[in-house]
């Protein structure tokens, strides 16, 4: 079983790095591209329960969210972010990363190295 868990993006250079800093680690690691293999509401509720923070905080306000037709009452709830984020896993914030019963969103990238040690 690996020791930590990334939701990684590689076209995103912050999860790219964040990446890197795993593999430095010596931890080993599960990546999943999520956007190859999106999660489903039920996995996007694990991690929420997991994530230090505000849940509203996984959902990207980039132009596919405004595209999209969404606004920030469609993602206020935990289970209304999971249900968009299964949906529409590309607005997710990336990279996220696991760690037995905690998760942070690993931006900036100075926040993964002390969720690391």
């Amino acid at each position: 079983m690996s020791e930590i868990t990334i939701l990684h993006n590689p076209r995103c250079s912050t999860s790219r790095a964040a990446l890197d800093a795993v593999e430095g680690s010596g931890l080993e690691a599960d990546v999943v591209n999520y956007l190859k293999s999106p999660l489903t509401e039920s996995e996007w509720l694990d991690v929420i329960r997991k994530l230090d923070g505000d849940p509203t905080a996984l959902v990207r306000r980039d132009p596919s969210f405004q595209r999209s037709g969404l606004s920030d009452d469609d993602v206020a709830t935990a289970e209304q972010v999971a249900a968009v984020l299964a949906e529409r896993p590309e607005l997710a914030q990336r990279p996220v990363l696991i760690r037995g019963d905690r998760a942070i969103i690993g931006r900036p990238k100075d926040a993964v190295g002390p969720f690391l040690a």
